[in-house]
């Protein structure tokens, strides 16, 4: 008895063509859904950052007018002693340079449009050209500054060292607000640039003081929010 074996037929190669033609169309099409389902799936998240984002803006401009519309304390010169660095500072070290910087340069341009939020309920552009102005100046560039200071502390250690923190926003304070502020005071106030800085001397005590509140504020918000700051790149 004589068996017959089927044999395979061969392939032709414009079949072989087409076989791979069609494996390789139906992996483009598996990346390109792959890609569109990547987009569709980060496009949301991207949103929700800068939602937060302008959210967290918003609450600490608000928290700096609020700091600014408590009673201020008059050392008998040309500029009360406010909380507000407290709040400026705290801006920078909780959300970073950049969003620290946003917040309070939105709360200089909602006072500049005319909102009372300056200390003593000042709006306008009027306190941009008084004895506060170099203070007003310096607020956005030390909150920037405090901010990318905090950003570069080992990340373990921002929500347990209250010195570093400290330093960071004393610091910033002295670059910034300790110069650009007696500088406006010379400039508006009619002095002469030794007694600005000389009067500027008596805000140092109270700046030491927001600076440790600050600092331990700050601390608590990223023991409790570890996230919050920005990933440093």
């Amino acid at each position: 008895m004589t068996t017959n074996h089927l044999e395979p037929a061969a392939s032709t190669p414009s079949e072989t063509l087409t076989n791979t033609s069609t494996v390789a169309d139906e992996a483009s099409s598996a990346a390109e859904a792959l890609t569109a389902s990547s987009a569709s799936a980060t496009a949301p998240t991207s949103r929700s950052h800068v939602a937060t984002d302008i959210a967290l803006i918003a609450t600490f401009a608000a928290l700096i007018a609020v700091c600014a519309l408590l009673p201020a304390i008059s050392v008998g010169g040309l500029v009360p002693i406010t909380l507000q660095t407290f709040a400026v500072l705290l801006a920078g070290a909780v959300l970073g340079a950049k969003r620290g910087f946003l917040a309070v340069l939105l709360y200089l341009a909602v006072g500049a449009l005319g909102l009372p939020v300056f200390s003593g309920g000042a709006a306008g552009i009027a306190p941009f050209l008084g004895p506060s102005a170099g203070y007003l100046i310096a607020f956005p560039l030390a909150a920037a500054l405090c901010g990318f200071i905090v950003e570069r502390l080992p990340r373990k250690k921002i929500a347990a060292s209250v010195p570093l923190i400290f330093i960071a926003g004393f610091g910033s304070s002295w670059v910034f607000v300790h110069t650009l502020g007696p500088l406006g005071m010379a400039l508006f106030g009619g002095l002469a640039i030794g007694e600005a800085f000389a009067f500027d001397l008596v805000f140092y005590p109270g700046d030491v003081v927001k600076n440790i509140l600050m600092a331990i504020v700050a601390t608590a918000v990223h023991r409790a929010f570890p996230s919050l700051l920005p990933i440093r790149r």
